[in-house]
């Protein structure tokens, strides 16, 4: 149910589909911790790149077990090559268990004294945190998801094309589904949230019921 003497709610999904923007906003609303686990693999395959280092598994987990709270902070988080490249760098077992403690950690024991946390990624409910009070899966349909990393891509000034963003995302999903170590799939007792038609306020709602209504159950 937790996690330590934290109340903890595992958020996984497939990029874009909205899991990060919930997440923050379930963090806020009840005042608990939140921690992006995607841009823990992110962070380190930014500073391979930015170290012009290849990226083998040896050299991935160390940069994983060099990483530092500002290295979460970095600007260059949020583009493609780095994001293509997090994709491949998850799929390392050497790096995953070197990142698990930490996740763990914070998932225990949250940051500046909180009473709950919100991981979002793609195996928290299944391997960091199985024991999580509440387990969500939040997707939607690939074409959808492009739509919507087409439309932040331009927002940011790049000069994206549709087929690109839509052949690199079907990659990164099948990486995600098919690798052998933590595969992208919901938990057995998630509950599945599929955003193809909300909007953040309605995905919000939705999550928020089932926080709610675990919650109650907890203290009736």
């Amino acid at each position: 149910m937790t996690v330590g003497q934290s109340r903890v709610i595992a958020i996984d999904g497939p990029a874009a589909a909205g899991k990060g923007t919930l997440a923050r906003r379930l963090a806020a609303h009840l005042g608990y911790a939140y921690l992006d686990t995607g841009a823990l693999y992110r962070a380190v395959a930014a500073r391979l790149l930015a170290c012009g280092v290849k990226a083998t598994p040896a050299a991935a987990a160390a940069e994983a077990r060099r990483l530092r709270p500002e290295d979460l902070e970095r600007d260059d988080l949020r583009g493609d090559d780095v994001a293509g490249l997090a994709s491949m760098v998850a799929a390392m077992g050497a790096v995953r268990a070197a990142l698990l403690s930490f996740q763990r950690e914070f998932a225990a024991r949250p940051p500046d004294g909180r009473c709950g946390a919100v991981l979002d990624g793609r195996d928290i409910a299944t391997v960091v945190c199985p024991d999580a009070f509440v387990k969500l899966f939040v997707t939607a349909a690939v074409e959808v998801r492009a739509e919507r990393r087409l439309k932040e891509l331009r927002e940011r000034g790049v000069n994206a094309i549709h087929s690109r963003v839509l052949r690199e995302m079907q990659e990164r999903d099948a990486r995600d589904s098919e690798r052998s170590i933590a595969p992208l799939l919901p938990a057995r007792d998630a509950f599945v949230i599929d955003t193809s038609t909300l909007d953040a306020e309605h995905a919000f709602a939705a999550a928020l019921e089932i926080v709610e209504a675990r919650i109650f159950r907890a203290h009736a």
